[in-house]
């Protein structure tokens, strides 16, 4: 495996060091999201949610999909930083309970 430049991964690790775009990361690591899902799950506003996946978006951590009105997120397992992000993830709790809840309470995709 190709070693990431020490400047490439800091940056990746300030991005992954706010506690809103790890979790927004983790919680792609289980599946696609929109960010209505992302506003209920964190209970953030749109436009703050929207900022920190803009960010991801712009490193090319996480890919958008249009469905319709509605733009999906997923993880970009493709990214040349996605095996050190895969392996930050495996030191922290999985999410996949919050999204279980999520869908328990009938908002899994309350943007349909």
């Amino acid at each position: 495996m190709e070693k990431i430049p020490i400047e490439k991964m800091a940056t990746i690790l300030k991005l992954l060091g706010d506690k809103t775009r790890l979790t927004i990361v983790s919680l792609l690591n289980e599946r696609e999201c929109c960010v209505c899902e992302f506003v209920e799950l964190l209970d953030m506003s749109q436009p703050s949610i929207s900022q920190h996946v803009r960010k991801l978006r712009d490193k090319n951590i996480v890919t958008e999909k249009r469905k319709g009105q509605w733009i999906f997120y997923s993880l970009n397992k493709e990214n040349e930083f996605y095996p050190a992000i895969a392996s930050v993830l495996q030191q922290i709790p999985s999410q996949e309970e919050k999204l279980l809840q999520l869908e328990k309470l009938g908002k899994k995709i309350i943007c349909d």
